[in-house]
């Protein structure tokens, strides 16, 4: 057994290497107090700039879920908020965020990092509380996807490219992971995830709830625990999984096929 000086020690280095891996929100921009000459400006009133250009091709429709690190300032160049200050990303339905916010993203691509000079009838509209006047955004899409109430367009049958298990399990990657490790059958993973009835009829997901679920697959239907074993970290499949790997008929379950869109955001 290690002794509580050990254990303090080793308390305190994980504690001080949390804290430096956890991103820093950046200094206030040297334009935040107006938009510089090359900034891109819409009709609206809003002005943007691209910092890093992105890495793909889609961008967000105004009733996406997205996910970004974000962080604002006042025209004096004062922080008011940012995302980094919890080392999480924010995740939101665009169109319940401000105007100037959903109108940024919009033209954004995945990787993206943006500069948005947001005026104050298309920002906080002089709510008690907020920041009045132009307020400014850095912003970085990392993540978009349809909102969980529209199903996927194959959501009544597994697709021909498809690959089946032989349990009769199919799935299809939507976004490979950056990872390379799978988890077992006995682990506990943190995940993202909706489920639709063959009909489109969505009854269970963490997306709209906001917050991601953490459970042990030995905790959950035989479909999930199979399915799951087969990604990596960082990616998103969707499964149609067979009434008999689901909830075989259960009385207040959903029945028939289901069909699922997970994500796994950590093996723990």
């Amino acid at each position: 057994m290690r002794s509580f000086a050990a254990f303090v020690l080793a308390t305190a280095v994980a504690a001080s290497a949390a804290a430096q891996s956890t991103p820093q929100p950046p200094p206030a921009p040297p334009d935040v107090a107006a938009p510089p000459a090359d900034a891109a400006k819409t009709p609206s009133g809003l002005a943007s700039r691209i910092l890093d250009a992105g890495t793909g091709a889609e961008k967000p429709l105004a009733t996406d879920v997205v996910t970004l690190h974000y962080t604002g300032w006042s025209a004096d160049g004062k922080m008011f908020e940012s995302s980094l200050t919890t080392g999480a990303p924010a995740m939101f339905a665009l169109n319940r965020s401000m105007l100037g916010m959903r109108e940024c993203v919009q033209q954004m691509t995945v990787g993206e990092r943006r500069r948005c000079w947001v005026p104050q009838d298309l920002a906080y509209r002089g709510q008690p509380g907020r920041p009045t006047g132009t307020v400014v955004f850095d912003i970085e899409l990392l993540d978009t996807r349809r909102t969980p109430a529209v199903p996927p367009p194959d959501v009544a049958m597994p697709p021909s490219d498809a690959k089946r298990t032989a349990s009769g399990l199919a799935y299809k990657v939507i976004k490979p992971g950056a990872g390379t490790r799978r988890p077992s059958a006995f682990a506990d993973v943190t995940v993202h995830y909706t489920g639709w009835t063959t009909d489109g009829k969505m009854f269970d997901s963490s997306i709209q709830r906001g917050m991601p679920a953490t459970f042990g697959l030995d905790e959950v239907i035989r479909g999930w625990t199979e399915g799951v074993q087969l990604m990596v970290e960082g990616e998103r499949t969707r499964f149609w999984i067979p009434e008999n790997l689901a909830y075989a008929g259960a009385s207040g379950a959903p029945r028939g096929m289901l069909v699922f869109d997970i994500d796994l955001i950590r093996i723990e």
